[in-house]
This record gives C-alpha cells, sequence and structure tokens, in this order.
C-alpha cells in the first residue's frame, strides 16, 4: 500500500520554480554564462589557426611561418584553460545557491506540514524526497549542470563558425541534427515516467523498510518475518526492474547518437572534398570545419547523455517543489485567548479509514491544572486520543476545545505553544545536549538548562558526561540510554514550559529499571500543567487525579483510582491484573 503520497509538481510549475530562484539570483547567474560564453569563445579559435598550420605546410612555406600560429594556439589554450575552470565555478556556485534556497524552502515547508499529512503519506516517502532526490540534484548541480552549460554554448558558437567557414559546411553539419532531434524527442518521451515512477517505487521500497526494522521485534514475536522478507524482496525487485528499464532505454539512446555522428562528419568531409576539388576552399579550411565538427561530438553527446541526469533530477526536482507548493495550515489572524488550561472533547469520532472508526461519541473533559490518566487495553485508541487533543490530527466528526477555544479558531501555531505531546518514541538530535536542550526554549541560558535537568533528576547524570552539557550527543556522539532520552524529552517540556501537557506511554521504553526514575521525572514536569498521561504502567494511573478508562474507542469508566478499584469495573481488573505480574521495581 502506497498511502496518500505527497504531490509532485507539474512540469510547466517546476520550470516556473527555477526561473523564480534564477531571476532571485540573476547577477551570479549572469556572470557564469558570460564567463563561459568568452571561455568557449576562446576555444573555438583552435579549429581555424590548425587549419592555418595546415595551409601553410601546403603551401611549402618556411618553418618560420608556423612560429605564430603555433604560439597563438598556446595562448588559446592557457586562456581558455582559465576562462573555462573560472566559469565552471561560477555555473557550480550558481547551483549549490539554487539548491541551497530550494532546499530550505522544502524543510521550512516539510517542519510545517500537519503531521497527520506526513503519517497518511508514511515516512518512506518523505524520507525518499529528503535523503535519493535531494542527492541527485545536488549530484546533478555540481557535475552535469556546468557541464551541459558548457556544451550548448560550444554547439551553438561552434555552429556559428561552421557558417562563417562557408554556409554549405554548416548544411552538412546540421545533416546530423533530425537525427539527435528525433533521438532526443524519443527519449525525452519514454523517459520521465520510467524516473517518476522509479522515484516513487523506491519512497515505497525505504517505507516497507522503515516498517520491517522500526517493527522488528513485533515482527520476530508474531512469526511474520517472511512475509516482511517477502515484501521487501517484491519492493526491492520493482526498484530494480524500473533501474533496468531505464538501463536499456539509455543504450538506445547512446545507439542513435553514434548513428548521428557518422551521418554528420561524413557529410562534412565530401563537402570538404568537392569544395577543395573546385578551387572554392583551402585545405586548411576544409581542415578547420571537419575539426570543427569532431570537436561537436563532445559536446553533442554531453548535452544529450546530461539530458538522462538532467530527466532524472528534473523527476527529483519535481517532487521537492511539490511538497514546497503544499498550502501552509491555515492561521487565524489573531486567535482567540484562551480562558483557562482546560481540555474538552465534545462527541468526538475518528477514523484513519472509512468505515472503520477509531473512536466514536467520545466525551473528555480535563479541568485545568487537572492530571487525568487514560488507561485501556492495546487498540482502544488512547493514541489516538492523545494526537487529537494535541492537534496532530483533527476528528471526523465532534469538536475539541482547549480554555474553552476550538482548536480549529486557536489554529495550529497557537495550539503548538499550548499543547506539548511527548509520546514513547523521543528523538535525542545529534549535537551538543545543550543545543539539543535549546530547540525548547533557543533563549535559555546554561542555568535554566541545568534547572530544567535538575527538575526531572537528569542534572546528575549530565553533569557526569565527558564534558558536561556541552558533550556532544546522538548519532556520531556519547548514545543516552532511553531513560535518559526520555528524562530528555521531558526537560524539553519544562523549558518550553505549555500549559498542556500530554504524555503517550512516555516511560513505556525505559523497562523495570528505570520505570520508578521516569515516573518521578513525569510527574515533576507535569508539577503546574493540566495532563493528560497516557498510562503504559498504572501506578502512574494510581497517581493521577482521575481516571478515565477506554475500550473500544468509547469511554467506559472515569474516576478516581480507589473508586474504580472499588467499583470493580473494567479498571479492577486491569489494576488486579496488573498487581498480580507486577515486578519490583
Amino acid at each position: 500500500m502506497q498511502g496518500d503520497l505527497l504531490p509532485t509538481a507539474t512540469p510547466a510549475r517546476t520550470r516556473g520554480v527555477v526561473g523564480s530562484l534564477l531571476r532571485a539570483h540573476w547577477p551570479l547567474a549572469g556572470a557564469a554564462f558570460a564567463v563561459l560564453l568568452a571561455a568557449t569563445a576562446i576555444s573555438l579559435l583552435t579549429a581555424p589557426l590548425l587549419g592555418r598550420v595546415v595551409d601553410v605546410i601546403a603551401s611549402g612555406q618556411p618553418a618560420d611561418a608556423l612560429t605564430w600560429p603555433v604560439a597563438l594556439l598556446g595562448l588559446v589554450a592557457v586562456a581558455r584553460g582559465a576562462a573555462t575552470g573560472c566559469g565552471l565555478s561560477l555555473m557550480g556556485r550558481l547551483g549549490e545557491t539554487l539548491l541551497a534556497t530550494l532546499r530550505e524552502v522544502f524543510v521550512q515547508r516539510v517542519l510545517h506540514l500537519p503531521l497527520d499529512r506526513i503519517e497518511r503519506a508514511g515516512s518512506g516517502d518523505l524520507t525518499a524526497r529528503v535523503t535519493n532526490d535531494v542527492s541527485m540534484i545536488a549530484k546533478s548541480v555540481r557535475e552535469p549542470l556546468p557541464e551541459l552549460a558548457q556544451a550548448v554554448l560550444t554547439i551553438a558558437l561552434t555552429l556559428g563558425g561552421l557558417a562563417l567557414l562557408d554556409w554549405r559546411f554548416l548544411l552538412a553539419a546540421l545533416l546530423a541534427a533530425p537525427i539527435q532531434v528525433y533521438t532526443l524527442r524519443w527519449y525525452g518521451r519514454r523517459a520521465p515516467p520510467i524516473y517518476s515512477e522509479q522515484r516513487v517505487t523506491v519512497g515505497v521500497q525505504q517505507q516497507q523498510l522503515l516498517d520491517t526494522i522500526g517493527g522488528a521485534r513485533t515482527v520476530r514475536a508474531f512469526g511474520l518475518s517472511d512475509a516482511h522478507v517477502g515484501k521487501v524482496r517484491q519492493r526491492s525487485g520493482a526498484a530494480v526492474a524500473l533501474s533496468l528499464r531505464g538501463v536499456r532505454l539509455l543504450s538506445r539512446f547512446f545507439s542513435r547518437l553514434n548513428l548521428a555522428e557518422f551521418v554528420g562528419l561524413a557529410a562534412v568531409l565530401v563537402t570538404g572534398f568537392l569544395l577543395v576539388g573546385d578551387g572554392q576552399v583551402s585545405i586548411g579550411t576544409a581542415t578547420a570545419a571537419a575539426l570543427y565538427f569532431h570537436s561537436l561530438f563532445t559536446p553533442v553527446n554531453i548535452a544529450l547523455a546530461l539530458a538522462d541526469d538532467a530527466q532524472s533530477a528534473g523527476a527529483s526536482l519535481a517532487r521537492l517543489v511539490g511538497v514546497a507548493d503544499l498550502p501552509a495550515a491555515a492561521e487565524p489572524q489573531s486567535p482567540p485567548a484562551l480562558l483557562d488550561t482546560s481540555v474538552k472533547a465534545s462527541g468526538v469520532a475518528h477514523s484513519y479509514v472509512p468505515g472503520h472508526e477509531i473512536l466514536s461519541d467520545l466525551h473528555l473533559h480535563i479541568d485545568a491544572g487537572e492530571k487525568v490518566a487514560l488507561v485501556g487495553a492495546s487498540g482502544a485508541g488512547k493514541t489516538t486520543v492523545a494526537k487529537l487533543l494535541a492537534g496532530v490530527h483533527r476528528p471526523t466528526t465532534g469538536s475539541i476545545s482547549l480554555g474553552g477555544v476550538p482548536l480549529d479558531e486557536l489554529g495550529p501555531t497557537a495550539t503548538r505553544a499550548a499543547v506539548a505531546l511527548i509520546s514513547q518514541e523521543v528523538h535525542v538530535f545529534a549535537g551538543r545536549l545543550a543545543d539539543d536542550l535549546r530547540l525548547a526554549r533557543p533563549g535559555a541560558t546554561d542555568d535554566d538548562l541545568r534547572a530544567a535537568l535538575e527538575r526531572v533528576r537528569a542534572l546528575e547524570w549530565a553533569e557526569a558526561l565527558p564534558d558536561g552539557i556541552e558533550t556532544v550527543v546522538g548519532d556520531g556522539g556519547h548514545r543516552l540510554t532511553a531513560t535518559q532520552a526520555q528524562q530528555l524529552a521531558l526537560a524539553r517540556l519544562v523549558l518550553a514550559d505549555p500549559p498542556v501537557a500530554i504524555l503517550d506511554e512516555a516511560t513505556a521504553e525505559a523497562g523495570s529499571s528505570g520505570a520508578r526514575e521516569l515516573e518521578t521525572a513525569a510527574a515533576r514536569a507535569l508539577e503546574g500543567r493540566t495532563a493528560l498521561v497516557v498510562a503504559h504502567r498504572l501506578t502512574q494511573a494510581a497517581a493521577a487525579d482521575r481516571i478515565v478508562v477506554l475500550d473500544a474507542g468509547q469511554v467506559v469508566e472515569t474516576g478516581t483510582h480507589d473508586e474504580l478499584v472499588a467499583a470493580g469495573g473494567r479498571y479492577a481488573a486491569l489494576w488486579k491484573a496488573w498487581s498480580d505480574t507486577r515486578q519490583p521495581v
């Protein structure tokens, strides 16, 4: 299942974005074009000078007559090398600048996309765009783009040089053009669908790999290893098949280019033979014409062959532009002020797939400053409730309000500022621990960071790190334990200081050894806030002000721990089962 993939921009829209980026950096683009044009013009002097050498030798002139042509050939080589190096450098700088701008726009849009939109697309689709697609464009910017620009200029000016030698040489050379144009159009019709489909297939493949690796323990526990390996093999096979289709298409593309080269060079040589025989041009001129056309082999092949990279990069670029063009979530100009920090869900129903409700007619009210624990069997809908209250998803029906203001009226930005959601899958960002913490409050001082760590009982281990809070953590740095990573997330919660906090089984990954420590840290982080705790461990529920029991998407019980145990209902059964199996911590 591919999910609701993120959009891909149309070719017209992609060209429009590239055009707007070039206009925004026109001084650099103009300088790069001018220098490459000069380098190409200088290189065109080589063929006439070699033709002059041939005429000098053919006419029997003394050896010293070759001095100036040979000297000029050396100067042309030096000047061409210097100008080409400068031009390619400017072109590469232009490409990197455009890519950096596009990447910034892309990342900014992704960070502001509704989380439910990303979840519907699947993390594999987004991952493929930020890895494979960005890498493909970056590679094109650094290598093929400057070469393509120079090749196009060389072709245009060389054809002009042929016309200056004799217009009939130009006509002879252009006999190759119909074959080349047909080949390019033939390839252009067939390549984009293949490359576009390949990008989507790679995204699906990555999604399957993420699902299989991320859920490895569950896959093994339920004996689903063979099924998942089969799915990975199927997705990988589809990606390989599309790659091979692209290779076969490219091979046929180059064979047609070789035919065009043969036709063009034969025509130029025959034309030179006839014109020299009639005395209309010298041998040197005919030699220069042949050299001009031969010099077109490389730039023409580069220009046409780079159509492959251009098609591939264009498909990747369209995928980035498609995401960058997604409309931002609607924001009210003046969000209403919150009356308090209460949370209320009225008649809420929600389904991820039409016709399969996860929640139905849910009513939940959390008073300002109240700490409510949400418990229930796996699949009861607890995480869905947490995401709905945090504004990650919108309910299919019903309404959710914060401080008396509906979330739709409050807007995404104000909702994120008021409600923080922490799940069991926290992320430790690569970099200094202090920088990781400052993601929650960029202006926080070191004392603020230490105070937050102290509040969640994490300061002791943080100061014990090799460089204290300046220690590099995450990928490539010091590895934090599951308990430490959760404490880090709770410290960020303290720094962000939202009035409402939702913990979705935020202590579940610690295991027995760190559970009590994390429960204490969570309780301290939640002090003074309205809180909903999706409780994995019922000791958390017992410490809450009130417990809400969820079953099959509906609230079936609510009350304090003592009230629900005394009632002998579903919570009492859960508590008894928990108490009987609980191990000392």
